[in-house]
């Protein structure tokens, strides 16, 4: 049985995790296993979804504050933008072919620092702004391990799930993450309740407008 591999020490990675407050993420490969339609949309997985948002619960109990969200693509992806309206994430940033461009302005909106940001990632594209952020998430695939060793020889991941997208490998992701901030049970059980606590985080959450942001290709 494959599993997720952590690239440090479990007391570094907690320290990288205890110290993020916002998340960023790709999305094909990330939220999907990569494939598109004609007009070039890729879908998403509620188990993903649903990891996400426990996750951004997660630190609105550790941070207090509703965390700056965002996906940053090289694509135009209405599946996308749609998914991010849904989850009232702050942003998207599409058609960003350099990246650490996107990140920059993320950065800056939000007056946050680059190793306070968990990044989700799974190919070359996003290496110029993993390599950048505090807390580096690899989604794995199979077919292409030669790239994710060699992802990890270069540094630029700390944590490799086993599960691809396809495999709902984004909710093994940030389940690691929020394992590594301490507060897992209580987050999913406070879930599963549907207490006051989470009322609060999602009342804030949904009062986001999240804004929309186009590169140039």
């Amino acid at each position: 049985m494959h599993e997720t591999r952590y690239l440090h020490a479990q007391e570094e990675l907690q320290r990288r995790a205890k110290q993020i407050k916002a998340v960023l993420f790709d999305w094909d490969g990330v939220f999907n296993d990569g494939w598109k339609d004609f007009e070039n949309g890729s879908p998403f997985s509620e188990v993903g979804s649903m990891g996400v948002n426990m996750l951004r619960f997660a630190l609105w109990l550790r941070n207090g504050v509703n965390p700056p969200a965002a996906v940053v693509t090289g694509q135009i992806n209405p599946h996308a933008e749609k998914f991010v309206q849904r989850e009232k994430f702050h942003g998207i940033y599409m058609g960003f072919i350099n990246k650490p461009d996107a990140f920059a302005e993320f950065l800056k909106k939000h007056g946050l620092k680059a190793e306070e940001v968990a990044f989700f990632f799974d190919d070359a594209i996003d290496l110029a702004l993993a390599k950048q952020c505090g807390l580096r998430v690899m989604i794995g695939r199979k077919a292409g391990m030669r790239f994710t060793e060699h992802v990890i020889a270069r540094g630029d991941a700390d944590i490799v799930t086993a599960n691809s997208a396809g495999e709902n490998g984004l909710r093994e992701a940030t389940e690691a993450v929020i394992e590594l901030l301490g507060n897992f049970a209580d987050v999913f059980d406070q879930r599963a309740a549907y207490t006051e606590d989470y009322q609060r985080y999602l009342k804030e959450r949904n009062a986001t407008e999240p804004a929309v942001e186009r590169g140039k290709r």
